[in-house]
């Protein structure tokens, strides 16, 4: 029994014989199996004879004669052993074995038997049909092999679609094509190509790949009559406009179809597309398309300088930081105040980017002692200024450290690139700044006038420069990674508001424009970008939960939780009084906010930094409002301070 241990033990499911575990028959079967092949190629060969009708030589019994070959042949599979293959594993080695052993057995034969025939004048065989044998041989044992093969692909595949997620992919352009030839080359993909969704109507009767076209207005009307032959589809994004994308999108969620998004054609080229090939994320259906400046320009401000990037550890200075080592510096002096971000980052970088010369600075911004021996040593040519305490209502609750951080840290590092002629200061600001009702806006909107204050200083030859835009998706504390844990963990979604809107863009669409602003300001400008049209969070929640599989309401619940205090329904780039100036980008503007000197900035600023050392929070409160005219509290303790 044990020389069977290596066959697969049948089993039945579903009445189904599962052949696809089967390991591999015993040698001596297989070269049983070959032996009857070459037999039963023996006996069509001598039919052929007989029909064209030839006899045989009659020097020896027939049979004898067929038992030489037959020896012949099986010695000479022996010798290049043609039976140690798997079968449903056979390459051409293993076919061009066979027909070597053939080919040997037939060269011996024809070797005896030309010697036999000088000997004794007579032959042994007839020439045609040894060659009537060889052919028919060679293709009996070539085909039992290919057929073995074949069915055996045949089964894993119907077991492997079985267990596959069946998709179209939309489009049949060459893209299409392309991403579906690796996908189907791939074993190991969850996918079971069932054809292309073309972009237009019309029926098309062609095949890509051996996989059927539907039409556009086919494939809607299969999915209105209920007709739903897939569980997914593969979106090529780039391929997509967004108005395109999000009309597919939102008929696919309307039908509870999966959404895949196909790897960039870069990506494709590495071995990575199982983990490339994603689900579709919010992210993909709120991105834009991105500014593209000169980008020479950009290299020429950081190429071989150095750079500091404080508030490096968190969302938007990391892809700061990011961005800067791609434009070759001498070195990126990165600092933040929370220790394990700042660990994390530094083995972050270092394995990315092996080649720059990295500095990580732990420090407080507020700290002017700590931060001035840094811009002696270094000397600076470029500071991005990302570190800012930014969360509504924890700084609310905490004016002082707001003061602290957002007004005390952003002076402190404005006077000393002033100071050590610093090429360029570079603000992060935020559209909470604008018409602010909350005391982060206020804080944001303070150090934005102080670091405008200083462009006209006598002496100073640095350029200010602040850049103000909206949420960014996936940074630190934003509402889209808020929610996607919301839902993973089966809700409830809780949004403040229903009518809650906000503007958002990417983290690298953010970085991009301040590193462009950057390139761009000749000193004092404030640059805001078109974010394009506001998004609701209500609608934006209930596509992340059809997204994710769920139906609103029924699957996972929202929840309005009311504002938070300092919270407004929707945000600003511009204030209410203020003009725009265009740039040599359609989608850069510069915003011409009101201003103020540099004493009367200077002076505010550090009574209210007074305050907020001694945690004075309504004096704190008082003198941000004096200071910025249009801050209005909402839903907010210092409400009463604005009567």
């Amino acid at each position: 029994m044990d020389k069977f241990r290596n066959l697969k033990r049948f089993s039945l499911n579903d009445n189904v014989l599962d052949l696809v575990d089967l390991k591999f028959l015993p040698r001596w079967v297989i070269l049983v199996i070959d032996i009857l092949i070459i037999i039963a190629s023996l006996f069509v060969s001598h039919l052929l004879i007989l029909g064209l009708d030839v006899k045989h030589y009659k020097v020896f019994p027939l049979f004898y004669v067929f038992i030489f070959l037959v020896t012949t042949n099986v010695l000479f599979m022996y010798i290049f052993k043609t039976y140690l293959g798997v079968i449903r594993h056979s390459t051409f080695v293993d076919l061009f074995k066979i027909f070597l052993a053939n080919l040997c057995s037939i060269v011996t034969i024809l070797f005896i038997n030309y010697s036999f025939y000088l000997a004794s004048d007579q032959k042994l065989i007839l020439i045609p049909f040894l060659g009537f044998y060889f052919a028919i041989s060679c293709l009996f044992l070539f085909v039992f092999r290919l057929c073995v093969k074949g069915v055996f692909n045949i089964i894993k595949e119907n077991k492997r679609s079985s267990s596959r997620k069946k998709i179209y992919i939309l489009g049949d352009d060459d893209t299409s094509v392309a991403i579906a030839q690796v996908i189907l080359s791939n074993p190991n993909l969850p996918f079971d190509i069932q054809g292309f969704i073309s972009y237009h109507d019309k029926r098309l009767s062609i095949k890509l790949l051996d996989k059927r076209i539907v039409s556009k207005q086919t494939f809607i009307s299969n999915l209105a009559k209920g007709i739903k032959e897939v569980e997914g589809v593969l979106v090529i994004k780039e391929a997509l406009l967004k108005e395109e994308l999000d009309f597919w999108v939102n008929l696919f969620l309307e039908y509870n179809l999966k959404i895949y998004k196909a790897p960039s054609m870069q990506k494709l080229r590495n071995n990575d597309i199982i983990n490339n090939i994603k689900t579709i994320q919010i992210e993909d259906l709120l991105n834009r398309k991105q500014i593209k400046l000169d980008n020479m320009e950009v290299k020429k401000r950081h190429f071989q300088k150095t750079i500091l990037v404080t508030g490096g550890a968190g969302s938007i200075g990391g892809e700061i930081v990011k961005q800067v080592a791609l434009l070759e510096p001498l070195q990126i002096v990165i600092l933040d105040q929370s220790e394990t971000p700042l660990y994390d980052s530094e083995l972050e970088m270092r394995e990315l980017y092996p080649h720059i010369n990295f500095k990580f600075v732990l420090a407080d911004i507020s700290n002017l002692s700590r931060l001035e021996p840094l811009f002696k040593k270094y000397n600076f040519s470029m500071v991005y200024h990302a570190a800012a305490y930014k969360h509504v209502p924890l700084v609310e609750d905490n004016p002082h450290e707001a003061v602290l951080v957002n007004v005390l840290g952003t002076k402190n590092l404005a006077l000393l690139s002033s100071k050590y002629s610093v090429n360029r200061f570079v603000m992060v600001s935020t559209d909470k700044a604008v018409n602010p009702t909350n005391v982060m806006g206020a804080s944001k909107r303070v150090a934005e006038l102080f670091v405008q204050s200083l462009q006209n200083l006598e002496g100073n030859t640095t350029k200010f420069i602040t850049t103000r835009f909206g949420n960014v998706l996936g940074s630190n504390g934003s509402v889209i990674p808020h929610f996607r844990k919301q839902i993973e963990k089966g809700g409830p979604v809780t949004i403040t508001h229903p009518d809650i809107v906000r503007y958002f863009m990417t983290i690298a669409e953010a970085c991009e424009l301040v590193l462009h602003a950057g390139t761009m300001g000749v000193g004092g400008e404030i640059y805001v970008f078109d974010m394009g049209d506001p998004v609701r969070i209500l609608e934006l929640a209930k596509r992340m939960i059809k997204l994710s599989g769920f139906e609103p309401e029924l699957d996972i619940k929202i929840i309005y939780t009311g504002l938070r205090p300092g919270e407004k329904l929707y945000e600003e780039l511009l204030s209410d009084d203020t003009k725009t100036l265009p740039t040599s980008h359609e989608k850069i503007m510069i915003s011409k906010d009101p201003s103020m000197p540099f004493s009367e900035i200077d002076e505010m600023t550090d009574v209210v930094i007074d305050y907020s050392k001694r945690e004075e929070k309504q004096e704190i409160v008082k003198v941000l409002k004096c200071i910025v005219k249009e801050f209005k509290s909402n839903n907010s303790i210092y409400e009463s301070l604005d009567k």
